[in-house]
């Protein structure tokens, strides 16, 4: 079954992984990819040899680089020469998106800028991937990961208070502006087909991870005040929160509304007296009594593995709890494996794989996440033979002259 984006073309003119991501979850949805790379060394993704002292290669593919990109066509360019940017322009009047996430005036130093693309297809849909957004003074920084979650305020909503800012692993404010930045394409396209106009679309680094934090910000602007970094201990609500179990794995419980649970959980887990404590008579008087009751939950938790925990809670009342899995945890869970979260797809020369499946479900159109990244040029001369008219001479000359 095709997938809701069959049909739309884009270019992806992006490194790293903000930019990469979300045209693989455009991708994932069943646009054509086509990747522009630069003709020597390519995507600098792939070049990267290690992450948090683990390698990244496993039979001779690097798994940073196949996270970012699968599905797509790679062509490889020297855009400095003219005769790839007219490459550039014929693939920009046969498509309906370009994505990039270059500094700002790197675009339009080489004339590829959303002018100059416009041009040549006046519907084209140009997206960028930014550090801190198209305007103001820092809007020509570059930006990273750990930048991004720097400048959203992130490093410090998470821990507890007094501890130092935290960086959060994995590329998350990268993660955060692929979703965003594919957002953006996907009202930009819907823009386009109901009034007929192509458009400039930037999501950034500290937009995308302030939204991540809607809350959290409201919260400032509305109050003047953010939220409290609060430590387990301490949790004004004991039954939101988190308890270490007998085999020292880690039970979640999610009770925003604990007056409605309080008895039954209390008879559950073998302390009804509870019920009558006065330090612990409803929501307000726990929260002031939270690191008492939390001690006291502590060594009850303590006194059963999780898996005994799970059964007591199921069978002792509609109570809302889950386990606190670790990434490892995932691929074994069974709602990752009944929702296929995870995917098997079968990678050149490494055999069947998991990789990462669709987060959304649409029932006539499911798209499809299975996929595995293109060498360097690997679509190059299929491209220009194939789209856009090409000789068999003009790729051997373009090939002499370095310019593919």
């Amino acid at each position: 079954m095709k997938g809701p984006l069959t049909g739309i073309r884009i270019i992806d003119w992006t490194i790293w992984q903000q930019g990469p991501v979300a045209t693989q979850m455009l991708a994932d949805l069943g646009a054509e990819v086509i990747k522009i790379e630069e003709r020597d060394k390519g995507d600098p993704g792939r070049g990267i040899v290690a992450v948090s002292g683990g390698s990244t290669n496993r039979g001779g593919r690097n798994f940073y680089f196949e996270a970012n990109n699968k599905h797509k066509q790679s062509i490889a360019l020297d855009l400095k020469k003219a005769e790839a940017r007219e490459i550039v322009y014929r693939l920009a009047a046969k498509s309906d998106v370009f994505v990039q996430n270059f500094r700002k005036g790197v675009a339009a130093r080489l004339g590829l800028d959303y002018k100059t693309l416009k041009g040549h297809n006046p519907r084209i849909i140009y997206a960028s991937a930014s550090g801190y957004g198209p305007e103001g003074p820092d809007s020509g920084e570059p930006s990273f990961d750990y930048l991004g979650q720097a400048r959203s305020g992130v490093m410090n909503a998470i821990g507890v208070d007094g501890s130092t800012p935290t960086y959060i692993f994995g590329g998350i404010a990268d993660q955060m502006g692929a979703v965003m930045l594919a957002y953006g394409v996907l009202a930009a396209l819907v823009a386009r087909e109901r009034f007929g106009v192509g458009q400039e679309v930037d999501a950034s680094h500290l937009g995308s991870m302030m939204a991540l934090q809607g809350l959290n910000v409201v919260a400032r602007t509305f109050t003047g005040k953010e939220f409290n970094r609060n430590t387990r201990e301490n949790a004004f609500n004991p039954l939101w929160n988190h308890y270490r179990c007998a085999d020292g794995k880690w039970l979640c419980l999610g009770m925003l509304q604990p007056d409605r649970y309080w008895k039954d959980f209390c008879t559950a887990i073998g302390r009804p007296e509870l019920v009558a404590d006065p330090r612990f008579a409803d929501m307000r008087t726990r929260g002031h009594n939270a690191p008492e009751l939390i001690a006291i939950l502590d060594k009850v938790f303590a006194t059963r593995t999780r898996s005994e925990w799970m059964k007591i809670l199921k069978e002792g009342g509609d109570f809302i709890y889950t386990v606190v899995n670790s990434v490892s945890d995932l691929p074994d869970d069974p709602q990752v494996q009944a929702n296929n979260y995870l995917a098997e797809h079968e990678v050149p020369g490494l055999g069947s794989m998991q990789v990462l499946g669709m987060p959304v479900k649409l029932s006539e159109t499911p798209g499809d996440p299975r996929g595995h990244a293109p060498e360097l040029g690997e679509h190059t001369e299929m491209l220009l033979t194939e789209m856009l008219g090409y000789t068999w001479e003009d790729v051997a000359r373009l090939r002499d002259a370095n310019v593919i």
